[in-house]
This record gives structure tokens, C-alpha cells and sequence, in this order.
């Protein structure tokens, strides 16, 4: 059920097509309309072609702006590859609000700091559902590693889209099992970054209740970020047709 995507030098990829929905008589959610990945600056330029052959037309930032950009890792591809692609930047966090870095910094590797983030900044997070919702599919959700921010937000997305929320943590934790050991340009120490598989298969056993608690709760969260329901509608049509 996992829809992996070989986009040259881009792990944690994945269109989120082709899972089971209870919406719209049964069926999967639909390919090539929605994917998700880590920071888009890992793209060579074979990467960035097998997402336009994809169909990427909207990448949706959710990092802050201060985390854009190229490091010295990554590599350099020509002004020409990303031509045609609308970059949305739609932060889920302020990292210079006290209460936010005092509640959520030493969790942000966790979805424990998801409800927090919904709590403290709930503007930010119903901003970037807005700018999924108006994007023109094929779209790219993305942050650092691809898998705490865009975890938390494509739980939203598949959830409101009736995938079941076993198959929502599912998703979750491959994106965790991709990303340990690997380094990313996160905001924090991500002591993912260093964990072994033993840690990881540990770790999820205690965290994905609350993945599949989000994912069940959906409509509940969407209510307290006050979306509307055509912005619920617009999300839910990026994944099932009605």
C-alpha cells in the first residue's frame, strides 16, 4: 500500500494514491495528485525530471523560512530544472514564540507536539491546509526530514480523505523507519538521526496510538482550527473523487 517514489537523490518519498478509502463507495485514494518528502533541496536533477514526469506542478513548504535554501551537501541543479513549479511557503510553526519553543522543541521529533502546535498556532497550521487545498494537484508536501511536520499534517489529509487511521500510522512510521540514521537540517537535535532499528521499532510501539488518534479525530481538529468545509472538500478531492 505504500506508494514509494524514485525521485533521484529524494528519500522518504511517497505519493499518498492507492490507499484503501471509506469514502466515495470504497476504492483507494487517488496517485499523482498528492505526495509527500523531506526538504526539496536533497533533488538532483534527475530528481526534480522524475517529479515532473510525476506531474508536480505545487510545492507546499511547510518549513520556516529560515530553513529554506541549499547547504553545502546538497546538489546544484540548473535554474532550468525547477522552472514551471509554484513554491508556496506555509510555515506550521513560529519558532520565536516563547511558549512554542518552551512546549514543542524538545518533542518536535515526536507527534506529541502535534496538538501543542494546533493549541499554540493554530493559524499556521489551518494556513497550510488552506494552501494545499488551493494548490493546483500534483502536490509536494514537504519540511525537513518529511516526517514530523508533513507527518502531521498528511495525517490530517488522509484522515479527512476516510483511510483508515491504522493505515495513517502505517504511513507515519515509514517515513520514520526512512529517516532514521539519516541527517537532516531540522530546527532541533533530531535524535532520530542516530537510532538504530531496535530504537525505532521501540519508539513506535509507544507513539503511533497517538498518529492513529489524530487521524480518527480528524473532524474534531479541523473544528478547532475552524476549516471551513469547502477548504475539508477541496483537501478530500485532492485524494478521492467525489
Amino acid at each position: 500500500m505504500i506508494n514509494e517514489l524514485a525521485w533521484d537523490g529524494y528519500p522518504n518519498a511517497r505519493d499518498l494514491g492507492g490507499l484503501p478509502t471509506s469514502l466515495a463507495g470504497g476504492g483507494t485514494t487517488i496517485p499523482g495528485r498528492l505526495a509527500r518528502g523531506p526538504r526539496r533541496e536533497r533533488l538532483n536533477i534527475l530528481g526534480w525530471n522524475a517529479a515532473r514526469h510525476w506531474g508536480l506542478s505545487t510545492i507546499v513548504d511547510l518549513r520556516c523560512a529560515y530553513e529554506s535554501g541549499a547547504q553545502a551537501a546538497d546538489p546544484v541543479v540548473p535554474a532550468e530544472a525547477l522552472a514551471g513549479f509554484t513554491i508556496r511557503q506555509a510555515p506550521t510553526e513560529d519558532h520565536e514564540d516563547p511558549e512554542f519553543r518552551q512546549m514543542c522543541f524538545p518533542i518536535l521529533d515526536s507527534p506529541e507536539y502535534w496538538s501543542h502546535n494546533w493549541r499554540l498556532q493554530p493559524h499556521l497550521v489551518k494556513a497550510a491546509l488552506d494552501a494545499i487545498a488551493t494548490a493546483t494537484p500534483g502536490v509536494l508536501v514537504h519540511c525537513s526530514a518529511g516526517r514530523d511536520r508533513t507527518g502531521m499534517i498528511c495525517a490530517l489529509l488522509l484522515g479527512n480523505a476516510g483511510v483508515e487511521p491504522v493505515l495513517v500510522a502505517a504511513d507515519y512510521a515509514a517515513s520514520v523507519r526512512i529517516m532514521a540514521g539519516v541527517a537532516n537540517h531540522s530546527p532541533t537535535i533530531d535524535q532520530q538521526a542516530e537510532w538504530t532499528r531496535n530504537q525505532v521499532d521501540s519508539w513506535l510501539a509507544d507513539k503511533l496510538p497517538l498518529v492513529r488518534e489524530v487521524a480518527g479525530g480528524v473532524q474534531e481538529i479541523f473544528d478547532v482550527l475552524k476549516v471551513g468545509t469547502a477548504t475539508r472538500e477541496s483537501l478530500r478531492s485532492l485524494l478521492v473523487d467525489p
